[in-house]
């Protein structure tokens, strides 16, 4: 995690959600991220099953230059990362996994900024098959964000965290191998897994992605 607010609203979700596997929308108090809050967003399920923004912070609005609520969270990634992004929300919903995921977005004159966005599930009602909560924060600012809006975004690397260290199940390493495969641009025939190191850490590459399975560290 490089920017602070990735971190400090990771660290808040982990601390309240106990022994619990993601704790309850009622359970988010706002003035504890602060430092965090301008970059915070919910996301909902909505009426076509897909995932749009609840609520979004005012620097990730300024970012797009127009209102976050409401819109569509899917509709903001390139066609070709429509299904991994989908694989990706699968894996934070239904197993619980933390999604750190490094995009670049692109303008209308194709300039070009780097973000990093962390997805984590959320329960409402019971379930975390209907909210989830992240934060979404450029890398860097260059003078022209909040003038030129980003109108497209490619992943460009991920990873899936498992924040009590649970040892991965052959389902959940399946989710973790379809998102990268579905990301390598459409590859039609599955690229293998090769062995790699990245940061310390042992990694299954896939293409130019590597999928890294971590704990808390």
């Amino acid at each position: 995690m490089q920017k602070t607010s990735t971190r400090t609203l990771y660290d808040y979700w982990n601390s309240i959600r106990g022994s619990r596997s993601a704790p309850e929308r009622k359970d988010i108090d706002p003035t504890r991220i602060r430092e965090a809050l301008a970059n915070t967003f919910i996301l909902e399920l909505d009426e076509s099953e897909k995932f749009s923004f609840r609520l979004a912070g005012s620097h990730l609005c300024t970012s797009y230059c127009r209102e976050l609520k409401g819109r569509s969270f899917s509709a903001l990634w390139h066609e070709r990362d429509g299904d991994a992004m989908e694989t990706l929300i699968r894996a934070v919903t239904e197993d619980h996994a933390v999604a750190l995921v490094t995009f670049q977005g692109t303008t209308a004159l194709h300039t070009k900024v780097s973000f990093e966005t962390i997805l984590m599930p959320l329960r409402h009602n019971g379930s975390t098959h209907t909210r989830l909560l992240g934060a979404m924060t450029a890398l860097d600012e260059p003078y022209w964000l909040g003038v030129q809006p980003i109108m497209e975004q490619r992943i460009t690397g991920l990873r899936l965290i498992w924040p009590d260290d649970v040892a991965l199940d052959d389902g959940a390493r399946d989710v973790a191998t379809k998102v990268v495969n579905d990301v390598a641009f459409g590859a039609q025939t599955a690229p293998l897994a090769m062995p790699a190191v990245v940061y310390g850490r042992t990694a299954r590459r896939y293409a130019h992605l590597a999928v890294i399975d971590g704990g808390r560290q």
